[in-house]
């Protein structure tokens, strides 16, 4: 059983539920809009991805959101997932990460893109 992400009940009035995929999906969403801190007891935990959102645009700014957000994802979700590639690119105060992967148990590849729309 996975519990779904965000947390939330069904139309039964029970925990809400998830596949594997979708709860793998769940989990690099999770690291990605996650801010470093904002675990108890994981502290360095998350991508940082929203501190970054109002930084000016470049593309030394993409390239190390890529490879921070990459080696973030292969720390925490190594034993899960092989990142095969990664995009990351931003519209005002709206960041948005593509992620092709491969989940490790059934060797199935996919991709997932996610979009954070950042607030000051």
């Amino acid at each position: 059983m996975n519990i779904d992400y965000p947390f939330h009940f069904d139309t039964r009035g029970r925990t809400a539920e998830t596949s594997d995929d979708e709860h793998i999906r769940d989990m690099i969403e999770q690291f990605l809009f996650t801010k470093p801190g904002e675990r108890l007891n994981r502290p360095d935990f998350g991508s940082g991805l929203q501190h970054l959102v109002f930084e000016p645009s470049s593309t030394q700014l993409e390239d190390a959101l890529k490879y921070t957000i990459q080696a973030g994802l292969q720390r925490w979700l190594n034993d899960v997932v092989e990142v095969r590639g990664l995009d990351v690119s931003r519209n005002e105060s709206t960041i948005y990460v593509s992620v092709q992967y491969s989940v490790r148990r059934t060797r199935v590849n996919q991709s997932a893109r996610f979009e954070g729309k950042i607030q000051k």
